[in-house]
């Protein structure tokens, strides 16, 4: 890893980083209806030219895809991870025979920045006026932008040139985001995860009608808690591996790491973990092995 970049990154600075990712865009009269049938969130409530967060559960409340969706008009972009893209679309395709709204995967045609940096400086909805066709999405740890291929060799300069942004490469990255407390679908998440024990504020709300797998979902917010929920580690010890099994000081299954990095800036390893209910108050004392780790509130680190 370059330390150096992360150094100027975690002190203010900041870094972009490549990768594939799904943008589907759902539009038409009846565009706004279907998604409120499919999502936990209330799409009802997101105004033009806003965005929000939400999931796509199955019948079971399992999670099928975590999303951002920016509105605009009539029409959702809908940006999730390259590991979701496919099945998603094609979750929302099937059903654009019984509905006057359409589906499109406009992945291919965008190159896709996720930037770590002060909000402040790296989130600028406006972009699109100097990048024609651009989308820009609000994250916790900075900013993303889908930006047309045609223009990603400009944007990228922009950012570079311009902004001082220093480039992130995949070692780096995987460092930023577990810090950042950022789960990745296949590794963090996946179908048996049931959406709540994501523990993502924002995510679901409570309050609006029906969706697919909302059942399930009210059912285990209204008999008052999830039965385990993503969460962090701070590790006495390195040499925990994803996969490894926690244990309470009794010696009960406590949960289950699933992202393992070190932290310069904590100066210690730590880990995203699905950790039991019992044990999920920060600063609960659990064991990996005979090594000691704590329960931490996420993000460990904040841009």
């Amino acid at each position: 890893m370059d330390i150096d970049k992360y150094n100027q990154i975690r002190s203010g600075g900041s870094g972009f980083h490549e990768q594939n990712r799904g943008l589907i865009a759902v539009h038409g009269k009846e565009a706004l209806q279907f998604l409120d049938g499919m999502v936990t969130n209330d799409m009802k409530t997101l105004a033009d030219g806003a965005q929000m967060l939400a999931a796509f559960p199955n019948a079971q409340g399992r999670l099928l895809a975590v999303v951002r969706i920016i509105r605009h008009n009539d029409r959702y972009w809908i940006e999730t991870e390259v590991a979701t893209r496919e099945k998603l679309y094609q979750n929302l395709f099937r059903f654009t025979y019984a509905g006057d709204f359409f589906v499109e995967d406009l992945s291919d045609g965008f190159a896709y920045f996720e930037i770590f940096g002060p909000k402040h400086d790296v989130y600028h909805p406006a972009v699109a006026g100097r990048f024609a066709g651009s989308f820009a999405f609000e994250a916790p740890h900075g900013a993303a932008y889908f930006v047309p291929n045609n223009l990603a060799d400009p944007f990228r300069n922009f950012l570079a040139g311009d902004n001082g942004c220093v480039t992130i490469d995949d070692e780096l990255y995987e460092v930023l985001r577990i810090e950042s407390g950022i789960p990745k679908y296949g590794v963090d998440m996946d179908e048996t995860t049931i959406t709540p024990e994501l523990g993502q504020e924002g995510l679901i709300s409570y309050t609006k009608g029906c969706y697919v797998g909302q059942e399930i979902i009210a059912r285990i917010h209204f008999r008052g808690h999830v039965a385990k929920r993503l969460t962090g580690l701070s590790m006495s010890e390195p040499g925990a591996l994803p996969g490894s099994e926690l244990r309470s000081a009794e010696g009960k299954n406590a949960g289950k790491v699933t992202s393992v990095t070190v932290s310069p800036k904590l100066g210690k390893s730590v880990a995203l973990a699905f950790v039991r209910y019992d044990f999920l108050a920060a600063g609960t004392q659990l064991f990996l092995g005979d090594a000691a780790c704590s329960v931490s509130d996420l993000p460990f680190v904040t841009a």
